[in-house]
């Protein structure tokens, strides 16, 4: 009943935006409007999050986002520049419904509209993570820094039916720019203080052999002291650098036959989960008081390649995809208890290599029908050591974990336009999946030795991801549609001393219907939706429990059922031609409905139905004022609000829930712009608010054994600084 009531409601401004559109006209593709700057001229007012126009590979085929029946966001490479953002976690506070916290370098919470909750790393994402279209099988890549981007797609929904599983909350795709004919030189470089922050980053691109073989190249490197500090040992507590290199080579040796090889090497530093003790959630402390620095260290590089060819005698476009991409973290000295009493220590590396290979045929069968076919496979080896010291007992615990895990899927798609107004959109995929893990650990005592416990698991999944979308074009200009598609994660393992040692995959079935509006002189462009999601076996939480022999142990489990319904709405205004207003806004009720299988497992009971760190509303936006100066320089005025509601904190206590206080924070830049170059100075969080970006209740720490407080890591002061772009 009140998703009806819901569905009734927000879809009436679509009935109206129908009936007021002018009379029916053919639908035109647009042009990819993502950069339309020529080399040697600044880029202007970039495109922003909201506008149609901008064309995506959403369905794996290039369509304008007007035209893609699919809650979906596209964030060009130039806003990204212009708004300060260097992560695809950054870039979540201007997307509707995607969530992504973090509490270290190597860690990131995601979901989207609350579905595909992944709060840890050993669980599979419950939200694919794609780099030019190749899955990244890990939250960390989220923190990563975005170099040379030409734009982020973010497909809100479970996108199994092209994308694979994993993808049941939805997918973001980080789509790299490709080199062309044209030879051009990009910068940025910035700096801001009061944490010495420095980011410099620059690409060159053209041809070797025109119409033949075009590279690009692009290096970077980003560093920050943070806002943490900690005082025990008189260091920074969240530092954070990186160093970036990534290149696209693309050969073209005859008609339409394309190979695309990309490249990437990054290295990362920083700090893993450096909570400050806090009183509650209103003591917004910056003092980390740990007896280790708690960095953390990994290597990540991959190469991959595309072939495309037409095959003509079948009206068909035949797409090769495969890749490699490796892992490595070392974590050489933490703090393990969280707190000034020097009890607990630990280090340990992990490894993690994935390779994939994807066959896509498009073929076009008739003016009205066309098919999309696939195969798939993916292979993932993952390791990890970890050393625990427990200082007061003399205990040193010794802890070997590995995971094999082998995908095979097949999917298909076929569109069917029987007019030009209407097209219907059918797509399956099977997956199959099967993963096994080896463990171990080893005790000892002082000299004594305990027996090593050794345990082997295995998982074995088959799912069928479904998707069915019926799109109405009423005009050139506005277009409705409907669609349902169930989405699948994988399940995982817990340690060999769990109660319980696998978990199942979560699964969610969605049911949305959303429009989209440009208006003939692309002045005004707007974009809704409202969904619900039915989704089981939730994968949302990870508790403490008893260990076999003795002592606790956290667990991942499968927590209950939930029950998820919102709205989104994104637009863009230019009330005159040098103005620009984007924004979007975000409504999510994510419930628990049933947490028995939580209390089953665990023997204890939730003291909320929320899903932790899940705001029920959040939401953007910005103004961008070009004043022109004569001949082609410029001065832009930018002033931006981005807003998150109330949050669960993470929390074992069973009567009472701890709840974050809601925030907005303002962001402001003034930006110059003459022939090539531009110079902006900018200001994050003018207002200097005090926020969390994650929490954890005092009830872990207590059910551990340690001496308990709450534990919270604040989010980034202000910011100010200046920066320098140019394009040649």
């Amino acid at each position: 009943m009140r998703l009806c009531t819901l569905f009734a409601v927000t879809t009436a401004p679509v009935a109206l935006l129908a009936f007021a559109a002018p009379a029916a006209a053919q639908v035109a593709e647009a042009p990819d409007v993502t950069d339309t700057a020529p080399p040697g001229r600044a880029t202007g007012a970039a495109p922003q999050t909201g506008d149609q126009d901008i064309v995506v590979t959403a369905r794996k085929r290039a369509e304008s986002l007007l035209d893609v029946p699919i809650a979906a966001t596209a964030i060009s490479g130039n806003t990204l520049t212009e708004r300060g953002v260097n992560s695809v976690r950054e870039a979540a506070s201007l997307t509707p419904g995607l969530n992504i916290a973090s509490d270290g370098a190597g860690r990131a919470f995601v979901s989207i509209r609350g579905v595909g909750v992944t709060l840890v790393q050993s669980v599979q994402p419950g939200v694919g993570l794609f780099i030019n279209g190749i899955y990244q099988p890990n939250t960390s890549y989220l923190n990563n820094p975005l170099l040379d981007i030409d734009r982020i797609e973010v497909l809100r929904g479970p996108q199994g039916t092209l994308y694979g599983k994993n993808t049941l909350g939805g997918a973001i795709n980080v789509i790299t720019r490709q080199p062309s004919n044209e030879t051009e030189a990009r910068g940025n470089f910035s700096f801001a203080g009061p944490d010495d922050s420095i980011l410099a980053s620059a690409s060159v691109s053209g041809p070797i052999i025109k119409d033949v073989l075009q590279v690009r190249v692009a290096a970077g490197h980003r560093q920050q002291d943070g806002f943490l500090r900690n005082n025990m040992l008189g260091i920074d507590a969240s530092p954070f650098k990186t160093d970036s290199l990534n290149t696209t080579i693309r050969f073209v040796p005859t008609g339409d036959v394309v190979l695309t090889v990309n490249g990437y090497y990054d290295w990362v530093e920083g700090a893993n989960t450096p909570y400050a003790r806090v009183t509650g959630p209103t003591d917004y402390s910056r003092i980390v008081q740990f007896n280790a620095p708690n960095r953390i260290q990994y290597r990540y590089r991959g190469v991959n390649a595309r072939l495309e060819t037409p095959i003509e005698a079948i009206n068909s476009k035949f797409t090769l995809v495969g890749s490699y991409d490796a892992r490595n973290g070392v974590s050489p000295n933490s703090d393990a208890d969280f707190g000034p009493a020097d009890i607990a220590r630990s280090n340990g590396t992990d490894s993690l290599r994935t390779k994939t290979v994807e066959t896509r045929l498009d073929t076009e069968l008739s003016g009205t029908l066309s098919t999309l076919l696939g195969l798939f496979y993916s292979r993932e080896e993952a390791t990890a050591f970890d050393r625990t010291r427990i200082l007061p007992a003399n205990l040193t615990r010794l802890t070997n974990n590995a995971t094999k895990a082998d995908t095979y899927a097949a999917f298909g798609t076929i569109f069917w336009k029987p007019t030009t107004a209407w097209e219907i959109a059918l797509g399956l995929r099977y997956d199959h999946e099967k993963r096994s893990a080896d463990g171990d650990i080893a005790i000892t005592v002082g000299a004594a030795a305990l027996p090593t416990t050794l345990s082997n698991a295995q998982l074995k999944s088959d799912q069928v991801e479904p998707r069915l979308s019926i799109t109405r074009h009423w005009t050139s200009q506005l277009m409705t549609y409907a669609s349902v598609a169930r989405g699948y994660r994988g399940g995982g393992f817990n340690a060999p001393t769990a109660p319980i040692r696998t978990y199942k995959g979560d699964s969610a079935w969605t049911y949305e219907i959303g429009s989209k509006y440009v208006s003939p002189n692309r002045a005004f462009s707007l974009s809704g939706d409202v969904f619900y999601n039915d989704y089981s076996n939730y994968i949302g939480l990870n508790s403490i429990a008893p260990a076999a022999g003795g002592g606790l142990v956290t667990v991942d489990l499968n927590s209950g059922d939930v029950e998820s319904y919102g709205a989104e709405l994104e637009a863009t205004i230019r009330p005159v031609s040098n103005w620009t207003i984007n924004g979007s806004v975000t409504y999510i009720h994510a419930r628990l409905t049933d947490s028995s299988p939580y209390t089953l497992v665990t023997g204890r009971t939730l003291s909320s139905d929320r899903l932790t760190f899940q705001p029920d509303f959040s939401g953007n936006i910005y103004s961008d004022y070009t004043i022109p100066l004569g001949g082609e320089d410029t001065l832009t005025l930018t002033g931006g609000v981005v807003a998150k509601g109330s949050r669960l904190a993470a929390t074992l206590n069973q009567t009472t829930p701890t709840f974050l206080r809601p925030y907005a924070l303002v962001n402001a830049a003034i930006t110059y712009r003459t022939g090539p170059l531009e110079v902006a100075a900018f200001a994050n969080n003018l207002l200097q608010k005090n926020y969390f970006d994650a929490y954890i209740e005092r009830t872990t720490l207590a059910l551990a054994g340690l001496p308990a407080s709450d534990l919270g890591i604040i989010g980034d002061r202000r910011r100010i600084g200046v920066r320098l772009g140019f394009r040649f």
